[in-house]
């Protein structure tokens, strides 16, 4: 659905009120919110994130949305160029992927070693605890979609002249490695997801659905101000979302 069309969405207004109000809440009470976005390509991540911040202020929030790194960067821990953009007192951070690059598509492109691979699963969480000990809060989506839509995805981003500028290298491998994909992707659940940053996991064949119900469980997950004014119901739906167990 366009933004236009959103912004005419009363479930979505309020949904985007409730925003505001959880923005205040972190902006007043110097909080540190970390939101990442991971999925396999064309799930709808980078659409997920344009409507997350549709009305926020944008003082007080950033994208992040890394590149390959560069020779510098190659030489660096891995995790530093991503520690360098973590989110300051009174700000939320929205990563359009992630460290978790090094999870999934790294080793099924073939950009990075198994031994690479191995030292990231065993840092990670660690990591994390370190970061949530600290006082930021982690939360961490998977926007899940089928073979088929994903193949439907990348087509359509072959001839809109308006998203062709989504369309990767990697991109194009993407349904030819689909089962290495699943593979690493079951192996990340797995080794990654912890009681203080779960994975959580959402069926986004439906952008619609699946976009509401990631602000659903942010909104739903934080302690903010006049939480729940609008009426909007802030509890996601469990046949579109889940954590990880």
């Amino acid at each position: 659905m366009p933004l236009h069309a959103m912004e005419h969405d009363p479930e979505y207004i309020n949904l985007q009120s409730e925003m505001i109000k959880l923005q205040k809440w972190i902006t007043t009470n110097r909080k540190r919110v970390l939101v990442i976005f991971e999925g396999r390509d064309a799930a709808g991540k980078g659409g997920a994130i344009m409507r997350f911040i549709r009305f926020i202020n944008p003082r007080h929030y950033r994208i992040v949305a890394l590149g390959k790194p560069t020779e510098v960067e190659e030489g660096q821990w891995y995790f530093q160029r991503y520690i360098e953009k973590l989110p300051n007192p009174g700000e939320i951070v929205f990563f359009d992927r992630s460290w978790y690059n090094r999870a999934v598509v790294e080793p099924v492109m073939g950009f990075c070693s198994q031994a690479q691979y191995h030292t990231f699963i065993e840092q990670v969480v660690m990591l994390e605890k370190m970061l949530v000990e600290d006082g930021i809060t982690i939360i961490k989506y998977w926007f899940s979609i089928d073979e088929q839509e994903q193949k439907r995805r990348l087509e359509e981003r072959k001839v809109n002249p308006l998203i062709q500028w989504k369309l990767s290298t990697v991109d194009m491998q993407a349904q030819l490695k689909w089962h290495d994909y699943t593979h690493y992707k079951t192996k990340m659940f797995e080794k990654t997801s912890s009681n203080f940053a779960p994975w959580v996991i959402i069926k986004g064949n439906k952008k619609k659905l699946a976009r509401k119900e990631a602000m659903r469980y942010l909104l739903n997950l934080l302690p903010y101000d006049e939480k729940g004014l609008t009426r909007e119901n802030l509890i996601p739906d469990q046949d579109i979302i889940k954590v990880y167990e």
